[in-house]
């Protein structure tokens, strides 16, 4: 036999299947574990039986006391002493109705009545006069006495607990509010031993001693007393009703329950080593009343001062700065508990409810109320701050939860809905709004009180204000302030689409001082005294740098002291703090800034060190106080007229201005070119936002010198070919910035100079006719060319019938054949100057002011503007979009039409809004009508205006009204502003707004929306109809050719250039208007005139001794405009040719087509 069978043995015998001994072990284990689940099981069982009869023998015990408990009450006789209240009464009770109904969790009928009984007597008991008949006696008796009834004490007020987290306020039934009623009145005294009426004056101390140990159970979370409370409060309606008695059970019950969750806020003497103990309730009240929906608003009126009462708010304050993250942590897990992607978060609720508690507000009034009593305003602040930050954490949170909601769920739209429901901001009550509650805060008494309360706190100190570290919460500044308000206007931005932040930001724009307080803290942040601009002082305003005319400063002062009584400019003063007699740096009689008074600094000046790095070199501190003066200061220009801005210079002297303008341009540029992190995109937005409507005020009427715009990218600018094409990539890609340098020249063009940026537009065309040709659509005669015929005679009528359906089409080359007055072909072939001729000619067309289309402003450059009586006209709009795509045309291909359109009328192509100042470039009259009305010192009712605007149309008269109802709505000193201010945008926004919409829909077939954003409505015209400067004789001269015989050398072509130097630069316009049909040079130069400038010979006989004195050629020169040739005939004499030139040139004669 083998050695190793010769081993092996076999337990079953020599039939059974012989195995391994690891599947042996693994069957013995597994019969060990069966055995063992048995055994445990049954142990489990007998567990089961054993507490199934304790629990049956306690239930059957629990209900014969119950019954001898009853029997007992019904036969009782006389009156008992406090300990036998204690055994024969309260303990039985105690067992049973814990037993019955508590842990059960409802209450019988039985129960209820035994309740009733049993609270009724303790109550006779307590309130008794009798010392050995009061249950409270107990309490300052034997050591044994004192703690039974402190264990009874508890356990009476946690069935009491139990009986208000039963109660439905909202549907009570009589008895159960009785009962509630009496539960909580019982509480309220056990824990007041005031109204114990038997404590001899030798014991009130410790019954103080025993009332303070009893307060400290209600206050911690095994009473489970403030979720009780809050589950009841939860049932109150918002607001509670006043038509509800103070007597009634209902009233009383809120009453109690409200004095006992303030009960831990009134204990005195406390000692070191119990504050925990307090913080511990102080915490549970925060964590579940504060953050009940509507919290002051479900309490009755009367009782809502014990809630603001120093006393408590105070504690509160100081406890959620010491145990934030514990109490944040809680309540964010309070949300966790009832989670969807739009619930409002209940730190958004703690946040209001705190707000609303320490502020009392007069809804009656517009800018009425005060803070709590008392109210500790530094605490105040950062618990604001501390709640208001952690809440927009929490709605982007819920942002982004509804974002991934988008990306999971087909055909959601996540516009078409807010992502907290409009139910959540209400919570049930409809004829409620959550930012009604912060109301306070959008007026101008919160923000005077708390910098009236500043107590000088540095930046320096408070860097570490983000940290909320404690030891700052005893003291605030400036800093403070403004992380309060940026909290809440990115709140109102959150929370209120419609409105966003506008209530906040007026109450910040028009709050006197407050705008230049901010300033002041900036300037010494970020400047260091590096910009010897003027010594700017923040109280007074000074006057510009160098040595000044007194003269002036004398009309100025004597301007100022007739205009004392106007209540609008002492309110701005007022803003700026200085008084209305004090020296402004602008002459009031010229009322405009001179240029040359604008002094030239070096870039580098204006380029601010601190603001190279963009926001991420500037601490979270300045960026705050940025963030909130860029949002408030952009506001406040929507408003601020010129008068105040360059005459009374308010808020800021023009110096000042200067300087603001430089930060805001250092800081956008840098934000944009390094690319902007997502948590600095706000304060970026709103530089930008007010960099630009600074922008747009200089380039109406300057203030700045064009270095301190281009300064910031002097050193770094991209080259134009570059930045042009990679815009163009870009834009390709997704139609939206995606580069730095892209964001750049889309947000702040200005960067470039505009020489640059008129190569970049003509750079973005040329690269567009490249694709073009590359996709098979041809540019030049020939193939894929529009051919038309155009009536000399009804030129407009013909192009718009036939170019104006070709849409984007027409940048490609046109092919025209003009037909005679007399109906036959002219002559001639089109090799781009009769399609010139075409523009041009339609151009004066369509534009003349007789045709009715377009009118002219009452100003005196009398710049064009859609004549709105034109709306009554057939196919209109269809008409200004034909118009549109010619502009465009003319843009495209680089011709140059000789009018200018008004500022408005720009603005609006642009996409910019026009305001109120603008006006004055549109109708003079009318705006010193409307700055008469918003400065009039008297009442406006006398002028006897209504919200409404009166327009004549075919001889009949339209009254439009400006708001809705406006001709019931009489303009009063209240609503003057919103009047001026209606009248205004209507003028220049809502009238001719069809009219704009239709023209830049044309446009913009051809001209690419961001090429417009480029330039400014100044250089818009320019663009259009060439520099407003002289002409440059020798870049003419350089980029001039000769036909006909004529070369440079030519004696006539000397002669021409002689003359053409000696002109009058008017003189010289008209010669280019003669020959070009516009009086401007292009606005890169002559190189850029296309076709180019060219002199004709036209060979006359003349004698010899024509230049000593003879008769000299006596034809007149003529010019052919579509291909920009002068036709000069062979003059000896110079000033024969000059006298023919001046004839020619002011009778328009010798116009013809070669």
């Amino acid at each position: 036999m083998n050695e190793s069978r010769k081993n092996q043995v076999s337990l079953r015998g020599a039939s059974a299947k012989e195995i391994t001994r690891d599947a042996l072990l693994d069957r013995v284990n597994q019969e060990r574990e069966i055995r063992n689940y048995a055994r445990r099981a049954k142990t489990a069982a007998l567990l089961i039986q054993r507490a199934w009869r304790r629990h049956h023998a306690t239930e059957s015990a629990a209900l014969q006391l119950r019954e001898e408990w009853e029997m007992m009450m019904n036969s009782r006789s006389g009156s008992l002493t406090g300990s036998q209240m204690s055994m024969e009464i309260l303990r039985p009770f105690l067992f049973f109705i814990n037993y019955l109904s508590v842990r059960h969790g409802k209450i019988g009928a039985r129960d209820r009545d035994c309740m009733m009984s049993c609270f009724r007597i303790v109550l006779e008991h307590i309130t008794s006069k009798d010392l050995c008949k009061s249950f409270c006696a107990m309490a300052i008796g034997s050591i044994e006495e004192r703690r039974l009834w402190f264990y009874q004490s508890k356990e009476l007020i946690s069935v009491c607990v139990f009986v208000l987290s039963l109660f439905d306020y909202s549907r009570p039934r009589a008895q159960d509010a009785v009962l509630t009623s009496t539960a909580m009145r019982l509480s309220v005294i056990l824990t007041d031993p005031k109204g114990w009426n038997c404590i001899p004056l030798d014991g009130q101390k410790t019954a103080y001693t025993a009332v303070r140990n009893l307060v400290k159970f209600v206050g911690s979370k095994r009473s489970r007393l403030y979720g009780c409370i809050r589950k009841f409060i939860l049932t109150l309606e918002a607001p509670f009703s006043s038509k509800e008695l103070q007597t009634d059970d209902r009233f009383v019950i809120v009453a109690s329950v409200i004095t006992l969750s303030l009960r831990p806020f009134h204990l005195t003497n406390i000692d070191i080593n119990e504050k925990g103990v307090m913080e511990s309730a102080i915490q549970q009240y925060c964590i579940s009343l504060l953050t009940i929906p509507w919290f002051p608003q479900r309490i009755p009126a009367i009782l809502v001062p014990a809630l603001r009462h120093k006393s408590v708010l105070s504690p509160c304050l100081r406890t959620l700065l010491i145990l934030k993250e514990k109490i944040l942590k809680e309540i964010s897990e309070m949300d966790q508990l009832e989670i969807t992607s739009r619930k409002m978060p209940h730190v958004g609720w703690a946040l209001a409810n705190t707000v609303c508690l320490a502020t009392e507000s007069d809804t009656s009034a517009t800018d009425s109320g005060k803070f709590t009593e008392g109210l500790d305003y530094s605490s105040y602040l950062h618990v604001v701050i501390l709640f208001a930050d952690n809440f927009l954490v929490s709605l982007e949170n819920s942002r982004q939860r509804k974002m991934k909601k988008v990306e999971t769920e087909v055909g959601y739209d996540p516009s078409a809905e807010s992502f907290l429901d409009v139910d959540e901001k209400t919570c049930g009550f409809p004829h409620l709004s959550y930012l009604d509650l912060f109301r306070p805060i959008c007026q101008q008494w919160h923000l005077k009180e708390l910098l009236a309360s500043e107590k000088g706190v540095s930046i320096c100190e408070n860097d570490n204000l983000s940290s909320g570290n404690p030891e700052y919460s005893s003291k605030h500044g400036l800093l403070e302030i403004a992380y309060y308000y940026s909290c809440m206007l990115r709140l109102f931005s959150t929370l209120g689409p419609p409105i966003k932040s506008l209530p906040v930001l007026n109450m910040l724009s028009f709050t006197p001082g407050f705008l230049r307080r901010l300033w002041g803290e900036l300037e010494k942040s970020l400047f260091h005294d590096n910009i010897p601009i003027a010594n700017t002082n923040l109280v007074c305003a000074t006057t510009f740098t160098g040595d000044r005319s007194g003269g002036i400063s004398g009309r100025r002062q004597k301007s100022l002291s007739k205009e004392t009584s106007n209540k609008w400019v002492n309110m701005l003063h007022k803003i700026t703090g200085r008084s209305p007699t004090e020296n402004d740096p602008i002459d009031l009689v010229n009322g405009q800034t001179s240029i040359s008074q604008i002094e030239e600094h070096p870039s580098e000046e204006w380029d601010i060190e601190s603001l190279r790095q963009g926001p991420e070199g500037i601490s979270k501190d300045i960026s705050c106080l940025l963030l909130l003066f860029c949002s408030s200061y952009s506001h406040l220009l929507l408003v601020l007229d010129d008068i105040e801005f360059y005459d009374k210079q308010v808020p800021f002297t023009l110096e000042q201005q200067q300087k603001i303008t430089s930060m805001l341009n250092t800081l956008a540029y840098n934000s944009l070119s390094r690319g902007i992190s997502p948590q600095y995109r706000g304060l970026v937005d709103s530089a930008v936002r007010c960099l630009h409507l600074l922008y747009e005020r200089n380039s109406r009427r300057q203030f700045c010198h064009h270095s301190l715009w281009l300064a910031p990218g002097k050193s770094n600018r991209m080259p134009i070919a570059v930045a042009a094409r990679t815009h163009e990539v870009f834009t390709a890609a997704d139609g939206s910035p995606s580069s730095s340098t892209d964001s750049v020249i889309t947000t702040m063009p200005h960067i470039f100079p505009f020489e640059e940026r008129v190569k970049m537009f003509r750079e973005f065309i040329s690269m567009d006719k490249v694709s073009r040709r590359l996709a098979g659509e041809g540019t030049g005669p020939g193939s894929r060319s529009i051919e038309i015929v155009a009536r000399r005679g009804h030129i407009f009528e013909d192009g718009l019938q036939q170019l104006n359906s070709l849409g984007s089409r027409l940048k490609s080359s046109i092919h025209v054949s003009f037909v005679s007055e007399s109906g036959l072909p002219e002559a001639g072939l089109d090799y781009g100057g009769l399609s010139k001729e075409f523009l041009t000619d339609l151009s004066k067309v369509a534009f003349s002011p007789e045709y009715g289309l377009f009118s002219q402003t009452s100003t005196a450059d009398r710049h064009l503007i859609p004549n709105t009586t034109a709306r009554l006209l057939d196919n209109i709009m269809q008409m200004f979009e034909f118009l549109g795509r010619i502009v465009g045309k003319a843009l495209y291909e680089g011709i140059l039409l000789d009018f200018y359109f008004s500022h408005v009328f720009v603005q609006k192509l642009l996409g910019r809004y026009s305001f109120l100042d603008e006006l004055s470039t549109l109708d003079p009259e009318l705006y010193r009508n409307l700055m008469y009305v918003k400065h009039y010192d008297g009442d406006v009712r006398d002028l006897v205006l209504d919200f409404t605007v009166t327009e004549e149309s075919l001889g009949k008269r339209l009254v439009i009204e400006l708001k809705p109802g406006g001709k019931d709505i009489c303009v009063t000193n209240d609503n003057k502003l919103q009047y001026v201010h209606a009248m205004a945008d209507y003028k220049l926004n809502r009238q001719i707004l069809p009219f704009s919409n239709a023209f830049y829909r044309g446009l913009t077939d051809l001209i690419s929306p961001s090429w417009l954003k480029l330039f400014n409505a100044s250089e818009f015209n320019q663009l259009l109809s060439g520099g407003d400067r002289d002409i440059d004789v020798d870049d003419l001269r350089k980029h001039t050719q000769y036909t006909g015989g004529y070369s440079e050398g030519s004696r006539t072509v000397k002669l021409f250039w002689e003359v053409f130097a000696a002109f009058e630069p008017k003189e010289r316009c008209m010669l280019l208007k003669f020959v070009t049909s516009c009086s401007r040079a292009p606005l890169l130069g002559f190189k850029h005139l296309h076709p180019a400038f060219t002199i004709h010979k036209v060979n006359c006989d003349a004698p010899l001794w024509a230049s000593f004195g003879g008769p000299d050629v006596d034809r007149l020169p003529s010019a052919s405009t579509c291909y920009n040739t002068l036709k000069l005939p062979t003059y000896k004499r110079s000033s024969t040719l000059r006298a023919k030139l001046l004839y020619a040139i002011n009778s328009n004669a010798g116009f013809e087509l070669s």
